[in-house]
């Protein structure tokens, strides 16, 4: 996988526009004059995580003693259900009612709403499957994060220009681009396991 394919990965994983109404929702009783900072501290703790796991979730999956073959296919099943919903959107309560009288802060914005199980598990398997590419990685995940960024900080210009149906059309669009990925990893993990079974 290249720079560019993962970043795309990365990028449909972390549904920026599937969660444009989710972020406006959390954020309508803070002030508008607040908004934009409280996004960006969200956005860059999530990146932080996503970082953290993506240098450190390896040594985590060591320590449990998980081989590559069993984060490939657990992340392609994440994956497979993630998309699912995106496809077939169940309804989600934004905020919970200790949220409402305060900032969000790490959750529900950061965790898991861009930093999810998905990436979490994308950015793992990453750094497992070729952990000398740990640059490429990074850049990657920058790329897709910054892109992210730039969306979830438009949200409310971007809500009014596609509308309701238009972002539902785009966030399903994702997600069958994301089954058929998830599908793939699935596939690889499994036939990979196969493969390393017979010749043990």
């Amino acid at each position: 996988m290249d720079i560019i394919s993962a970043a795309t990965l990365l990028f449909l994983v972390m549904d920026p526009l599937g969660n444009i109404p989710i972020f406006l929702s959390v954020l309508e009783k803070v002030p508008a004059k607040r908004r934009t900072r409280v996004v960006a501290r969200e956005l860059v703790l999530a990146l932080l995580v996503l970082i953290a796991f993506l240098y450190f979730g390896q040594y985590l999956l060591g320590f449990l003693g998980l081989s590559e073959h069993a984060i490939r296919i657990a992340g392609g099943i994440i994956l497979f259900l993630s998309a699912l919903k995106m496809v077939f959107p169940v309804p989600r309560a934004a905020h919970t009612p200790d949220e409402d009288d305060g900032e969000p802060l790490l959750v529900p914005l950061a965790i898991p709403m861009v930093a999810g199980p998905s990436a979490m598990a994308i950015v793992m398997l990453l750094a497992t499957k070729d952990p000398e590419r740990m640059t490429h990685w990074l850049a990657a995940l920058i790329a897709a994060w910054a892109i992210t960024a730039v969306i979830l900080l438009s949200a409310t210009g971007l809500q009014r220009f596609l509308g309701k149906r238009g972002l539902v059309a785009m966030e399903r669009l994702m997600g069958m681009i994301l089954i058929a990925l998830s599908v793939q990893m699935l596939l690889e993990g499994v036939t990979a396991f196969i493969k390393d079974a017979g010749g043990a």
